[in-house]
């Protein structure tokens, strides 16, 4: 039990780059029979109401990239249990300091950390390799109401992808460039 209560990350320290991103590693405890990881507690984000906690999957094959989305009412936590992404982030609150400031970094098999995006911060992802992205939401899905999305490739952010042609949901094909946005959709 000593080893389990070692697990434990907490406080997550803030990101340098955006106001309200924090991130956890993740350490594993491997042993012949294979390994186990602590990879989420309400504890590391105890100014959060984890009430309506729900759970998602999401499996992408290598160069899908899905994203830029972001949200008013729900914020989410990431971890990669399998492969590889590349994740940018992009502070859409005019509210904060560090708005419109951008983080791109990879998680995943040789960077086994969790990442905690905030509401109000645009997120998404390239996968590197096939990859599984686990994540928590602090509110149920309300029919796609509180989803919105901001193009992968606006030049306002200008993001080193990697990519110039990644594979696309009909969804985030849709995301328009932010000055195309109206400000009622955009976070305060």
């Amino acid at each position: 039990m000593e080893e389990i209560a070692d697990a434990v990350n907490s406080p997550a320290p803030p990101s340098p780059v955006i106001e309200g991103v924090y991130t956890v590693t993740i350490k594993p405890y491997e042993d012949a029979r294979g390994r186990f990881m602590e990879t989420f507690r309400r504890e590391w984000f105890p100014w959060i109401n984890w009430d309506r906690i729900q759970g998602n999957r999401s499996d992408s094959k290598p160069g899908v990239l899905r994203g830029l989305h972001y949200h008013h009412h729900q914020i989410d936590y990431w971890y990669v249990p399998n492969g590889v992404i590349r994740v940018a982030l992009v502070d859409l609150r005019p509210s904060s300091p560090t708005y419109l400031a951008t983080h791109m970094f990879e998680i995943g098999d040789s960077n086994n950390m969790g990442v905690f995006v905030p509401e109000g911060v645009a997120h998404g992802f390239l996968a590197l390799t096939n990859a599984t992205l686990m994540y928590m939401v602090n509110n149920y899905y309300n029919g796609g109401k509180d989803e919105l999305g901001v193009a992968w490739n606006d030049p306002v952010f200008n993001l080193p992808w990697g990519v110039s042609a990644p594979m696309l949901s009909p969804r985030d094909l849709q995301n328009r460039f932010l000055k195309d946005i109206p400000a009622n959709e955009l976070p305060k």
